[in-house]
Order: C-alpha cells, then sequence, then structure tokens
C-alpha cells in the first residue's frame, strides 16, 4: 500500500531536482550549434548531373520540385546520327510546401539532390521559399564530401 499523497511528494521531489540544475540552453544567433556532418538541413542541386528524368518531382509526397526542360540536339563525333539530350530549363523547389523527408533524394538516380546541412535560410515572406536551380546549386559547396559521389575513373565517364 502506498501512503496517500506519495506521488504528490516523488512528483515535487522531481520538479525539485530539474529546478536545481543549471539550464543548457544555447543562445542561437551568438552560439549556432553544432550539427552532425549528414543534418538534413536544405536540399542542394548538382546542375549538371540532372537529365530531367522527373522521378524526384513524381515521388514527391508535396509535390513541391517544379522541373521544365527541352531538347536539343547533339552531333557527336564518330556517331552515325545526332543525339537528343534533355535541357534543364526550371528546377525549382518550394520550401514552403517541402516536409523534408528526403524520397527526392533518396530516388534520384544521377546523384543530382543532395542535402546540406544549412538551416538558417529562413525568409520573411513566404514567397521567397520557392528557391531556383541557381540558388539551390550554391548550397552544394556546403555539402560534407562524404555524401558527394566518388568520382568515376576517366575510362568509365560517361559521355
Amino acid at each position: 500500500m502506498r501512503l496517500p499523497g506519495s506521488g504528490l511528494v516523488s512528483g515535487l521531489a522531481a520538479t525539485a531536482r530539474t529546478a536545481t540544475r543549471r539550464a543548457v540552453t544555447r543562445q542561437y544567433p551568438e552560439h549556432e550549434p553544432e550539427l552532425p556532418e549528414r543534418t538534413r538541413g536544405v536540399i542542394a542541386l548538382h546542375e549538371g548531373n540532372c537529365t530531367s528524368c522527373m522521378l524526384c518531382a513524381r515521388e514527391c509526397p508535396d509535390w513541391c520540385i517544379y522541373i521544365d526542360s527541352h531538347k536539343e540536339t547533339v552531333e557527336a563525333e564518330g556517331a552515325a546520327r545526332p543525339r537528343q539530350v534533355n535541357v534543364l530549363d526550371r528546377f525549382d523547389i518550394d520550401f514552403s510546401l517541402c516536409m523534408y523527408c528526403g524520397i527526392c533524394v533518396d530516388v534520384c538516380p544521377f546523384d543530382a539532390l543532395f542535402w546540406a546541412p544549412d538551416f538558417a535560410y529562413a525568409e520573411g515572406d513566404i514567397r521567397d521559399l520557392l528557391h531556383d536551380k541557381e540558388h539551390l546549386g550554391e548550397w552544394l559547396d556546403h555539402v560534407p564530401p562524404a555524401a558527394l559521389p566518388a568520382e568515376a575513373p576517366p575510362s568509365e565517364e560517361r559521355e
């Protein structure tokens, strides 16, 4: 049998223990947090790897990725006929809709999307959270080297 009021006493004891500890709060703008290398902050785009396959846009549960492209004919030396390649015109991510699930990064077969650990990109207006391919490319410099794909040897590079 428990004594009447023992729950109240144990609750007050827990409160007293917590109240006597020093707070561990860090004041954010003055002291930035030390984040792990693979922190999910913002999605960075390597535009040269993007083939406009639209997998990321189709798999996105929020439909926050917008891609436009066109086809161009390229003459390749030694080829019997010209090739057609997709040229990326628009690659936008609306971070006001994005839920940072990472599905787009996971499904990209050409390693065009990466997680960058940047997290301080707040905007005063919600319309400014639509980031274009140039802005997404700026974050590629902050992607940790461990997340980037390994360079292929010269004999295995694709044309």
